[in-house]
């Protein structure tokens, strides 16, 4: 007599990567959008760092809900209860390396610069961004079409 398996539920929400990001920064928005511009194969998808969807990803990976100076970048949405995520500038080379072509290509080259040397940088801007960029104000994204990008869009 042979053991029947549970049937896997399939993946629930989009596959492939997404970006979560401090909603509330300026600089993380500006940079969002810039990858929202370079992503010409809509790669890439995103989620505020604040957002229920994000904040529940957090706390399954055991990664702190409350701190929102890291960029977190998961390689597949859809099989995001792995141990599979990218933090800081890690994360930065993931999302420039999967929205590929020359843009990702170039800016993907930070990953020459030895790890413990561009988290500092980016641990320094993490601190400062508020004070030279500012809080993020809520308006319209300039192309409507990128909303269906956001997983926590409503």
């Amino acid at each position: 007599m042979a053991s029947q398996e549970p049937a896997l539920s399939p993946p629930t929400g989009p596959s492939g990567p997404v970006l979560l990001f401090d909603g509330e920064c300026g600089l993380c928005n500006r940079f969002v959008r810039l990858l929202l511009r370079l992503d010409r194969s809509q790669v890439l998808r995103f989620a505020a760092l604040q957002s229920p969807v994000a904040q529940s990803f957090l706390r399954d990976h055991g990664l702190p809900i409350a701190d929102f100076d890291s960029l977190v970048l998961v390689p597949d949405w859809a099989h995001r209860e792995g141990p599979r995520f990218h933090l800081r500038t890690d994360a930065l080379v993931a999302a420039f390396r999967a929205i590929g072509g020359f843009s990702g290509s170039v800016l993907a080259l930070i990953r020459i610069i030895p790890i413990p040397w561009r988290d500092a940088a980016y641990r320094l801007v993490a601190r400062t961004r508020f004070r030279i960029f500012g809080k993020w104000k809520a308006c319209p994204l300039p192309n409507p079409e990128w909303k269906t990008r956001f997983l926590d869009a409503s």
